[in-house]
């Protein structure tokens, strides 16, 4: 008779574990980002644009700087090294960031209505909505997307870098719904996925480093 109870115990908290996880997983999360109407999506696109162009027409500019007697080296130092200017920068805000993925996903006229329980119809995108924001040297993006059927908000988190002209993507948090997942069952998978994507991670021929600096992507000059 314990035994039989013991066993309806289990077989009840089990029961209960795994609605509770069910609970969680289709439950949206805190948003890492507050929404953006439509008007500041144009227009932290357009600065997004204008920043880039910047920084293309800079890293074309020859790194020199100063008149011919300010770039004469000094005894001793090397003369590529006294007339080498710094190099050009790039830095980028969440807003700005999260706007061009809206516009790319065709969400530029207003995505804040969405949830998981929205029907958004058979021709949807993959990915039916975002957010993205810059805490330190972290990014963390909120994507609600489509899992077995049901819409679930999916928050992954980590560090930007970049090897061999290539970016890379180390994860540090992952979320399910309101549902931590161990990083270390996610990124292996990740990583393979990134692998059989890299050829859309090659960083432009202009750009020698990126990551997530004091709360900016920061990409600097080759």
């Amino acid at each position: 008779m314990k035994k039989f109870k013991l066993d309806r115990i289990i077989s009840i908290a089990t029961l209960v574990a795994s609605l509770v996880a069910i609970v969680l997983v289709l439950k949206k999360p805190a948003p890492v980002a507050h929404p953006q109407a439509p008007a500041a999506i144009a227009e932290h696109a357009q600065s997004f644009d204008q920043k880039m162009a910047q920084f293309e027409q800079a890293t074309q500019q020859p790194q020199t700087s100063g008149s011919p007697e300010t770039s004469q080296p000094a005894d001793g130092q090397n003369s590529s090294t006294a007339s080498q200017s710094p190099k050009a920068e790039v830095h980028i805000n969440s807003d700005e960031i999260s706007a061009v993925i809206a516009q790319s996903l065709g969400n530029a006229a207003g995505t804040s209505g969405l949830s998981p329980n929205s029907n958004v119809g058979s021709g949807a995108p993959s990915i039916k909505d975002q957010q993205v924001s810059f805490d330190g040297d972290v990014v963390h993006g909120q994507f609600l997307t489509e899992v077995a059927g049901k819409d679930v908000w999916v928050t992954i988190s980590g560090h930007i870098g970049q090897k061999d002209g290539y970016a890379t993507f180390d994860p540090t948090e992952f979320k399910v719904g309101d549902l931590n997942v161990p990083v270390s069952l996610v990124n292996p998978a990740l990583q393979k996925k990134l692998g059989e994507e890299r050829d859309r991670l090659k960083l432009p021929d202009n750009v020698g480093g990126v990551k997530v600096e004091k709360g900016e992507l920061v990409m600097q000059q080759k």
